[in-house]
């Protein structure tokens, strides 16, 4: 790739370097594979000296487009509600894909239609690969992607056909674990759950694994399932509330049922954690500031972001990736319990 008359080369910028022309086309191309220190020493040298490379050239070369495309399952009023998970995925998926100079495209998929139009976009060379997040059942979506030979990475466990797809999840089992065995720990004996949606990878794992630790302390389930919005939370908790008056505590599946689970304590005249202890899952910013702040288990949500488009800019520069990554959780006590 040269330059115009008069414009820097790629040759200058890898002379000004010091490294080869081939280090700076794969630093100019967004390549993880290049050492952080030689990729400070191009990018100086393309500041230095003015370099820009020519877009057009460089998807002939590349046949890339340097676009990558992140699909939400979700529809637009859940994924840009106060539910911080979603913006934390962009924001995680966002300040890679910007590092490694690459372009997002934000789709959500919540129809036939708008799936019909996904896979016709992504398997028209639009974009280099695809980001799949809040999957819901056997959705066909990534599987069909990934039999057009378009790399897809999904965040989350998939289930049905896109079970064996490259994934990045966070520790459900041992994160609910941790918080199931504090509530032991503090005393409490009837403990319920109000869990995720079982067409979803979280919302199942959550629940096996609460139902595991129960099991295995000799304690019986009390379930009850939402949808992970608020007003599922509070209907849930209604529903635990008249199946057994005397449970005294509950491990909630995402703080923003834990939110309107509090609300629906509130409002039986339940104190909290006197009377009913309560941990939520995801640690966004409202759990800081509910009444009692609450008590939860913390994903690392901006990460498993970044994760997702790490991995998939490695299955595109031709690296071979781990199928399945996992990234830790941490109990973060508050007040709630």
């Amino acid at each position: 790739m040269t330059g115009g008359p008069g414009r820097p080369t790629l040759e200058a910028v890898a002379r000004r370097a010091g490294v080869s022309r081939a280090t700076v086309s794969r630093v100019v191309n967004g390549s993880p594979t290049v050492a952080e220190e030689i990729q400070s020493r191009v990018r100086r040298a393309v500041d230095e000296l003015g370099y820009v490379p020519n877009p057009a050239a460089r998807s002939l070369v590349t046949q890339r487009t340097g676009s990558i495309a992140l699909v939400l399952t979700e529809e637009a009023n859940r994924v840009f509600s106060d539910d911080q998970v979603f913006p934390g995925i962009i924001l995680g998926v966002s300040q890679q894909l910007e590092a490694a100079d690459r372009q997002l495209v934000l789709m959500l998929a919540h129809s036939p239609a708008s799936h019909e139009r996904i896979e016709r976009y992504a398997t028209g060379g639009h974009v280099d690969g695809v980001l799949i997040a809040s999957l819901h059942g056997s959705d066909p979506l990534p599987a069909t992607l990934a039999r057009s030979q378009v790399p897809v990475v999904c965040g989350g466990r998939p289930l049905g056909r896109a079970s064996t797809l490259p994934h990045v999840d966070v520790d459900q089992a041992g994160g609910v674990a941790a918080a199931i065995r504090h509530l032991l720990a503090t005393g409490r004996r009837r403990i319920a759950t109000i869990a995720g949606p079982q067409d979803m990878g979280a919302g199942i794992d959550r629940l096996a694994a609460y139902r595991a630790v129960l099991r295995d302390s000799d304690r019986r389930s009390i379930v009850a399932v939402g949808d992970f919005t608020r007003e599922s939370g509070a209907t849930a908790m209604r529903q635990l509330l008249a199946d057994d008056p005397r449970l005294d505590a509950v491990f909630v599946a995402s703080d923003l049922m834990a939110h309107g689970a509090l609300r629906a304590l509130r409002e039986a005249g339940r104190r909290v954690p006197d009377d009913v202890a309560v941990i939520g899952f995801d640690d966004i910013e409202m759990a800081r500031y509910t009444d009692p702040p609450l008590t939860t288990v913390r994903q690392p949500i901006v990460g498993l972001g970044r994760q997702m488009a790490r991995q998939l800019l490695r299955l595109i520069a031709g690296e071979q990736i781990e199928t399945a990554l996992t990234l830790q959780t941490e109990l973060v006590v508050r007040d709630s319990a």
